[in-house]
Parts: C-alpha cells; structure tokens; sequence
C-alpha cells in the first residue's frame, strides 16, 4: 500500500540545495504521473529531496522502500541522522540556534564532530544560516561559505524534522556513486536523476557542492546509465540545463523545455528564469 501521508503540507526539504527542485514540483509531477504505476522510486542525487518529499506527500511512491544516495557522504549521513535519531538533532539545533551569531558561525565552520549526529544538526545549522542557503566545499571537502545576513534565520522547524524522519523511516539511504542504481533499479521502477548540470557558460558553472565535481566527462558516463536503464525498461527521468551538449545527450529521448528561477548569484539583476531540460524514456 502507498505511504500514509503526514498531512498535506509536510514534509518538505529541510536543507536549502544549489538546484532545488521546489519551484519545478508541477512540472516534475506532471511526468511523473505520466509513469505511473511505477515499482520502486530511486534518487541517486538526493540534494535537498524535494521530488521524494512531494510523491511521499502524494502517497505515490510505489510498494517499495525508495533508494535514496548521494555522493556527498556529508549529505547522506545527515538524512540518516535525521531518520534514525531526530529528537537529538533537534536539541542540538535548538542549541545552536541559542547561541547564533558572527563567532558561533564561523567556530562551527572550522569544527567537524567526531560524531555523526553531532555533524548532521550541524551541516542544518550551517546551511540555514549561510550565504544563499549554498552547500559548497574546498578542494579539502570542508565547508567554506560565508555566514548570510538574515535576520532570523529557521535553524531548527521541529516539526518538519519530525514528519522528514517519518518520511525517511524505511527508505534505503546510503553514500554511493550514480552507476550503482544499475545495481538497484528494475524494469518498471522510476529512477528520477538530478545531477549537478551542466553550465550554460563558462562563467555558470556550479558543481563545488561535493569537493569532487562533476565535469564533462560525468555528464556522459550519466547519460550512458540512462541509456542503459531505458535497455532494461526501467522509467528514468532527469533535469539538466538546456543546452546544446546536454540535448545531444539524449537525443532520441522525450526532452522537454521548462522554466525556472536560479539564484545562486549574489547580484539580484544576474538572477532571472532560465531553461532547463526534462528528459524522460516513458
């Protein structure tokens, strides 16, 4: 049977992601239920989740426990806090959140805990409090964005920690590379991909928020599982930038063009509504 939804409303991401999907969700839903009935949901770029915490919302996430991964251990460690030791990670936020301010942020930034719960509440505190909500790392891997200006930053929403973590309750998360879903999938399953994407420009290019990258090269070798998902009749959707490179990607592939806001700039008048690509085998 589908999964009890929460309430209509919850959950929603609890991270801000570089590329969140939020502002898409119709967009996305609308093929989607294009693949519906599907058997089991895999996202092997999780970011901030906002397609699985829709379906989940929906109650249409198939008969089994979605796959969720990242490649960005950071990352997956902090959706299993959050799933499996949530009332910690609430009291840790309600403390960082008490003691927030320049030097508090900046201490935590340069302090990565011994402990994985102790990590999670704190990469939370970090991206609601940060420039732009932006996940970024050196060459190092360490966290290195700058403290936001906001004025009351939401460090620790309670209860969508609380209906996240149900959410999560039986999916399968872990730390792995995108080709293992060819490990995973089966025919009939959806597998939704949502990679770094591709610049529009030289000048574009955002994929710092694991200390790896994601070049050319990648992109290809993500096009080549894509191409091998649909030989094994698995239903695979992706968003990427609407580019010449990546629609000769997937050319002979359903793509369609789709609009939305990115506002990873810092300048307001460099923001604005671009095109992305939807690509789907179904």
């Amino acid at each position: 049977m589908p999964r009890p939804r929460l309430n209509r409303e919850l959950p929603q991401p609890f991270l801000k992601w570089a590329g969140g999907k939020g502002q898409l969700l119709a967009d996305l839903w609308a093929r989607v239920s294009a693949a519906l009935p599907f058997g089991r949901y895999h996202e092997p770029f999780v970011g901030g989740g906002a397609l699985f915490f829709d379906l989940f919302r929906r109650g249409t996430l198939g008969l089994m426990p979605a796959s969720l991964s990242d490649n960005n251990d950071r990352l997956t460690e902090t959706y299993e806090a959050v799933r499996d030791d949530v009332d910690r990670v609430i009291n840790l936020l309600k403390a960082h959140r008490a003691r927030h301010d320049k030097d508090y942020y900046y201490a935590m930034r340069a302090r990565v805990p011994e402990d994985r719960t102790e990590r999670a509440a704190r990469i939370i505190y970090l991206n609601r409090t940060c420039f732009n909500g932006l996940y970024r790392e050196n060459s190092k891997g360490l966290f290195n964005v700058p403290m936001g200006s906001y004025k009351d930053p939401r460090i620790c929403d309670e209860t969508n920690l609380r209906a996240v973590s149900a959410a999560l309750g039986d999916a399968d998360l872990g730390q792995r590379p995108f080709a293992e879903v060819l490990d995973r999938a089966e025919p009939g399953d959806l597998v939704y991909f949502d990679p770094p994407y591709h610049p529009v420009s030289e000048t574009a290019s955002f994929t710092a928020y694991h200390n790896g990258g994601f070049g050319k090269e990648d992109q290809q070798a993500l096009a080549e599982v894509f191409r091998a998902l649909d030989r094994r009749r698995v239903k695979v959707l992706l968003s990427n930038s609407w580019t010449p490179f990546v629609l000769d990607l997937y050319d002979g592939f359903t793509i369609e063009e789709v609009r939305a806001t990115r506002a990873v700039n810092s300048r307001a008048d460099s923001r604005g509504k671009v095109s992305e690509a939807l690509v789907r085998n179904f």
